[in-house]
């Protein structure tokens, strides 16, 4: 035989074929079943994806997490204190645009009407009827300072933003939303609460093919 010819593998026993044959398809199957559940638990949860584009919730998240909000959480419940969310902000948002006026040591009371077509991401930290204040970039909620050991300290000289002592009231079916992040985040503090209905989903760390989430 020539040294430039190509020569067939030997041919292995039928019984041999036939289980590589076999073997084959129940890992084709397999990949197909984790394929349609991962597809189906999507479909179901109505997940939508998004990147975070500011620093407004360090430390918890980074700029340029990408993350899953999930949509039809809260179709049966109202948002909780603690989640973090994907929103419509109010219109002026973007500029802190507030929808009443109020003192300097307090946070904006009310929205503008109408939601914004942006969307952000922050932390539930009030759901109404409530009182919210802010001192030293911590939320006062009905007179109990929360517990929020995930929040970035506010930098020094920038007390007009982090210290909002006198208290505001949260209307019901009104939720407070702040940043993580409270001496960089613009948010209820500026544009005030908003009505539970702009809150678009729980935002959510999934694992492989999204058989498994859990909230951020």
């Amino acid at each position: 035989m020539s040294p430039d010819a190509v020569s067939s593998p030997p041919e292995l026993p039928r019984s041999r074929r036939r289980w590589l044959v076999v073997a084959v398809l129940a890992v084709g199957a397999c990949i197909a079943l984790v394929l349609l559940v991962g597809g189906a638990a999507t479909v179901r949860h109505g997940y939508h994806a998004y990147r975070v584009p500011s620093g407004a919730m360090e430390p918890t998240i980074k700029v340029g997490t990408h993350f899953l909000a999930d949509t039809k959480v809260y179709d049966h419940h109202a948002p909780r204190v603690g989640d973090v969310v994907v929103l419509h902000p109010p219109t002026g948002a973007e500029t802190n645009t507030c929808g009443a006026a109020h003192s300097e040591d307090q946070a904006c009371p009310r929205p503008t009407r109408g939601a914004a077509r942006e969307t952000f991401i922050k932390r539930v930290v009030a759901v109404g009827p409530a009182s919210v204040a802010i001192r030293g970039g911590r939320t006062i909620v009905d007179g109990r300072t929360a517990n929020e050991p995930f929040i970035a300290r506010c930098p020094a000289g920038i007390g007009d933003i982090c210290s909002m002592p006198r208290p505001i009231s949260v209307p019901k079916g009104y939720v407070f939303l702040l940043g993580d992040n409270r001496g960089n985040s613009d948010d209820s503090r500026f544009w005030g609460p908003i009505p539970a209905g702009w809150v678009i989903g729980r935002a959510e760390r999934c694992g492989f093919l999204r058989l498994s989430c859990h909230p951020l």
